[in-house]
This record gives structure tokens, sequence and C-alpha cells, in this order.
């Protein structure tokens, strides 16, 4: 499903975006005649009300598809699910708007729309399962390169997973191949371990990686979306006076967090969307770093979209790294600039500038599949930040040149991954990695640099033509 914008599912079709409940509603309808009568769970992605003019999707709504099974959609940003009348009974959450991220009705009962972790925790246990955890299998991982040669990328993460022995034999097994062409990082997911348990599990995969799988990383999320509502605003808050968003991981809980792994030499990728939420990430590694002095950490704060100057300069004091949520500015900047944070804040979002200036080591991303993984588009919205609707967000203070954005999605992104002695540039001693271009991008006109096409990759001198749909 996708709300809006066309996607590409991995199988590779090309998904119509559907702009209305309705529409929605009649996609999962047919989806749901095709399923057996078993009383099996439907799932669906791709879900954005800011996309569909702010509409949310009711238990009422997904009642229409189904009142015989559970029917659950996963919004876009993956912070939010909704879900019908069955399977609100089914968790005991239909009159459980006491619990965090229940969010009422007009009825005094649960609306269907659930936020953050306690209530989705909640949820996924009645099911039995997390369906956006799901196991994968070797297909899966070599569809996964295969699109990374489609997009030129030649190291890519996988930022946030459990980890756990399946899928970290699947790993082992199919990124030993030749026929695997990219190289991999994955971040364990902090929420599903203690950090003891993390750190112990850390120092047994590095002993599972290769020239191709890179462990050591661990994933911190102490926020929701911005889009969402859930992410943590400081003062004056969301522009539209929403209140605000929740803490995924509590704020005196965090600073315990983050000086365990520090201590232990652990590398941090902590998602902060909102700048309260980065206040508190910074707190925190100050507190690790007077505690335990480390001096290349290479924290790196992930999204980090409402960062401000004075918040920069403390990342740039403390050694943190930002990795920059770029495709906002195209995918949601409207939605910015009138609801969420209102022009002033709009226009500094994703502030690739104000890093450059006062020298903050970044990189710019998709967080894909909350969007789509295309790295010189990425490269695009922070050149020209322009939004879906063709408003211009800080161009003037907040934009990269081509040569910038090129150079923060290549040795940028390697310096975050501690990983720019390896790959991120083409140089002696690193590993033979680029992707092979049809034109120069830093001759063309930056209008059109997310129109360049991809030949394909180079990686450790294997050429790899991409494959054509």
């Amino acid at each position: 499903m996708s709300a809006r914008f066309d996607r590409r599912s991995p199988e590779g079709k090309l998904v119509a975006g559907v702009p209305t409940i309705d529409a929605i509603v009649e996609r999962l309808q047919q989806a749901e005649r095709e399923m057996p009568d078993d009383g099996s769970p439907l799932y669906a992605w791709g879900f954005d009300p800011l996309h569909i003019g702010g509409k949310m999707l009711s238990r009422h709504d997904l009642d229409r598809v189904s009142t015989k099974r559970p029917v659950l959609v996963v919004h876009a940003s993956f912070h939010i699910n909704n879900v019908n009348t069955p399977t609100l009974e089914l968790a005991e959450l239909l009159r459980a708007t006491d619990i965090s991220g229940v969010v009422a009705g007009p009825d005094g009962l649960a609306s269907g729309e659930l936020q953050g972790i306690p209530a989705r925790l909640r949820l996924f246990r009645a099911l039995g399962h997390n369906p956006m955890a799901g196991g994968i299998g070797d297909a899966d991982v070599l569809r996964f390169a295969s699109s990374a040669c489609v997009q030129g990328v030649t190291t890519i993460t996988d930022l946030h997973n459990d980890l756990t022995d399946p899928t970290i034999e699947v790993y082992r097994r199919i990124t030993a191949t030749d026929e695997f062409g990219v190289r991999l990082v994955p971040a364990l997911a902090a929420v599903s371990h203690t950090p003891e348990q993390a750190i112990a599990k850390l120092e047994t995969l590095r002993a599972h990686g290769n020239d191709k799988l890179h462990y050591g990383i661990v994933k911190l999320v102490v926020d929701g979306s911005i889009q969402g509502f859930t992410a943590r605003l400081r003062w004056p808050g969301y522009h539209n006076g929403t209140p605000n968003g929740l803490w995924y991981i509590a704020p005196e809980e965090l600073p315990r967090t983050v000086e365990a792994y520090h201590r232990a030499g652990v590398q941090l990728h902590i998602h902060t969307n909102g700048d309260e939420a980065t206040q508190f990430a910074l707190d925190a590694i100050e507190a690790a770093q007077i505690a335990v002095p480390r001096p290349d950490h290479r924290h790196t704060l992930q999204h980090c979209q409402m960062a401000d100057a004075a918040q920069f300069r403390r990342m740039k004091n403390l050694g943190v790294c930002a990795n920059l949520f770029a495709n906002h500015i195209y995918y949601w900047g409207d939605a910015h600039y009138e609801l969420t944070m209102g022009p002033e804040r709009a226009a500094r979002i994703d502030a690739t500038g104000t890093a450059t200036r006062i020298g903050v080591p970044f990189a710019i991303h998709s967080d894909a599949p909350v969007t789509p993984l295309a790295p010189l588009f990425t490269a695009w919205c922070a050149v020209n930040r322009v939004t879906s609707s063709g408003r211009v967000l800080g161009r003037d203070t907040e934009a990269l040149s081509v040569e910038q954005a090129l150079a923060a999605v290549t040795i940028g992104a390697a310096y975050t991954l501690k990983m720019d002695h390896l790959v991120g540039s083409i140089e002696t001693g690193k590993f033979a990695d680029f992707v092979v271009l049809e034109e120069d991008p830093l001759t063309i006109q930056p209008a059109r640099l997310k129109d360049v096409a991809i030949w394909g990759t180079v990686v450790g001198g294997i050429p790899r033509e991409a494959p054509r749909a």
C-alpha cells in the first residue's frame, strides 16, 4: 500500500499511490479477498495521513476490510500502526486508552491508532510475533543487494535489526558468496537487548564478519517521527498545537544506557528526530564523555532533523556525527512548513549547511524503506531543498553544492560508520568500490542530479551491471 507517492515493492513492482481513505480501504479489501479464509492477519505498510489531507485510518475504516481477521496498517515511518476492532479486542486495547500510545476516539474507546512502544509491544504479544521483524531468507538478502546495485550503492546499512540467530546465519552465508555485491553494516537494535546482552553479542558477532559484513554498531531510538507527531520537540512545540511526542527511552534511563555502551567502546547510532530528543542525547553523550573520555567514539545522531546551530556546536565539541534525513525536505517539507514546525524551523530542517560551517562530520540518507533508496535523489534533496509542491526551504543557508552532497553520501557516510579507512573514496589501500554513472554529475545542472542514469557498481574490483526493469 502507498499513500499519494508511487513506490516500488521489494519484488520490483511499481505500486501506485492512493489519495483517499476510501481508496486505501478498497485496496485492502481487494487484498483481503485474495487471502485464505482462515482468520490470518492482513498486514499493509506505507500509510501516511499527512499525504492525504491529514485524515487518519480509524478502526471503523479497517472494519470495512474485515471484522473476522486482524488488520494492521503500518505507517511509512514505522512509528505508528492502525488496526481494526478485532485486533484491538485481541490485544485487550479497545478500552485501554490509559496506556501510552493508545489514542482515544470520539466515543472514548481506542480509535485504532497505536503509537510508540508500549501499545505496539502489547499488540505484538497478542499477535504472537512482530510483523515488522519477520524472518529473512537468502533470496531477501540477495534482492537487497540487487536493489543497492540498481541505485549505485556499494556499502549499505541495516540500521535497526534484532539480529536473531537465523538472521545472523543468513547474513554470514550470503555475504560470503561472490553473488552478493554490496558491503552490509547491520546495527543491533538496543530495544531488544539490555546493554550487557548487546555488548556480549557484538563480541561474538565480530567473529562472523567478513569483507562484506561489518558488525559493531548499536541503534538507540529516543523518540518517534515528526510527521506522526510522536517526535519530542522543545518549546514552542508543534506548530499546529499538537501535544508533544513520545519518549521511546525514558530521559532518566538514557544517560545510563549511553554510558554503558560508551564505556564498552561500542559506537552508538541514536535516532533523534525532534530537537528535545537531540538535546537529551547530547546531554547523555556529554556525561558519558566526562565519565569515560573517548577521543574518537563517533556516536552518530540519526535523522537529527530539527537541530539548531547551538546543538551542532555541541556536536562538534563532543565529537558527535550526524546523519541528516535530507529526503524529508521533499516528502514532508510542506507538512513541516504548514503543520509540524512552521516556516522558520522548516527552513532549517536537516541543516547540512549549518553542519558544514560548524565542522560537524555528517552524512545524508533516505532511511529506506521510509523513503526510497536512491543516493542521487538524496543528494539532489540536499542541493536543491525543494518540497514535493515546489516550495524551497532554506536554500540560501542550508543547501549543499553538488560536490559536497556527493561527499556526504560517500566519504561522509563512511566516516559515520568508522569505515572511512576501507571505503568512501578511491585511494590506495581501500576497497575498489565505486558507482558507474552515465553522466558526470559535476558538469550538469544541479536540478538534474537525481536523473543521472546509473550503469551499475564496482565492489572489490568486480563490476556489476544494474538489473534493468
